[in-house]
């Protein structure tokens, strides 16, 4: 018999997963990583660490006759995750910590768990498919059925290694009440749970509260400035904005005016018109090719998506000598942002993906 190992969020969709998993004759394994700090006090109110979402994850457990544990991954999550954010933020970039919790813990360090306690694969409550192309020799990552649920954009980093021991159940469903009503069929009690937010840890949205509260630090005020260098006005330290910014810019104009670039070295702000956020190039690097066996030197057709609910654009990608991938969009894309990924498919099948550099 096969062995799973499951990854419990204390959500409806872990635990589905995990009931179809029993049902199809796995030898399950429930797990909870533990994130949060050793003051006990949790990352964020929903996040996938309180002791209450541990709770629900062991009743499900105990319910569906599995065995149950809880890891300490508490110093990974501060080293992989949160410092990757401050850093990102404290160096211009706009970052997405959910593609660095996938990578680095739940498909690398519980990834390595569950070969250390025998399992056969690594089983989530993530919304995507895996296929093996027998043509191409090579594991894919696909699209989940459900187009509102997709979240095959924060999973671009799966190596072939783990696409060949990683199964999705849920990526098979077209509606999340699919979902809903099979947790209530099985009397599941977090059948009707709401949905953890993305951001575990700043769970109130105030990220410039938590990197200062994180570091310690506070982030000296600096000029907002116009495109010809002409000083608009202060703004409150450099990490409080994102590329694409409108709102909270404490500033009056005649004309919306937006955030479209940022320079550490000069501690200024650059604000313009909407019409100065589009781009029709990106480069990026870290690149994770999974439906080619190798970087393509000469233009590839590809749609592309440069932020997890932003719309596919049509593009041509090529990989330079040095490794970095450049993507030639279409048509101009709004507010491409360093730090975030861009991740390309075709069709349904992601062909991989990078950060934007």
């Amino acid at each position: 018999m096969d062995k799973a190992l499951i990854a419990m969020s204390g959500g409806v969709d872990s635990s589905v997963a995990a009931a179809l998993m029993k049902k199809a004759g796995y030898e399950c394994i429930g797990v909870t990583m533990k994130l949060h700090g050793e003051d006990g006090e949790p990352c964020g109110e929903r996040s996938c660490c309180t002791a209450s979402d541990a709770e629900d994850a062991r009743n499900v457990c105990f319910k569906l006759g599995m065995k149950y544990y809880v890891f300490n991954f508490t110093g990974d999550f501060e080293e992989e995750v949160i410092d990757r954010f401050v850093s990102a933020y404290e160096n211009g970039c706009t970052p997405n910590p959910c593609i660095d919790c996938n990578r680095y813990m739940k498909f690398e360090r519980l990834f390595r768990r569950g070969q250390e306690l025998g399992c056969d694969y690594i089983v989530t409550g993530h919304y995507a498919r895996v296929e093996f192309d027998e043509e191409r020799g090579r594991w894919l990552l696909k699209k989940s059925l459900n187009a509102a649920k997709d979240q095959s954009y924060v999973l671009y980093s799966l190596t072939q290694e783990q696409l060949a021991h990683i199964k999705f159940p849920l990526g098979e469903f077209t509606e999340k009440e699919q979902v809903r009503a099979l947790a209530a069929e099985l009397d599941l009690l977090n059948a009707a749970k709401k949905d953890s937010q993305d951001i575990c840890f700043v769970p109130d949205g105030d990220y410039v509260g938590f990197i200062e509260r994180h570091t310690g630090k506070t982030y000296p005020e600096g000029n907002f400035v116009g495109l010809d260098g002409e000083i608009y006005g202060k703004h409150k330290g450099i990490i409080g904005y994102t590329i694409g910014q409108r709102k909270g810019l404490g500033l009056s104009f005649p004309q919306p005016m937006y955030v479209v670039a940022k320079n550490l070295s000069e501690n200024t702000v650059t604000l313009a018109p909407e019409s100065e956020l589009y781009r029709t190039t990106l480069r990026a690097r870290d690149f994770n090719w999974i439906s080619l066996e190798k970087p393509p030197r000469e233009p590839v057709r590809v749609t592309a998506r440069t932020r997890y609910h932003a719309k596919e654009a049509l593009a041509s990608v090529w990989a330079e000598e040095d490794g970095t991938v450049v993507v030639q969009f279409d048509e101009p894309q709004r507010a491409i942002a360093s730090g975030q990924a861009v991740v390309l498919y075709d069709g349904d099948v992601v062909v991989g993906g990078g950060t934007i550099v």
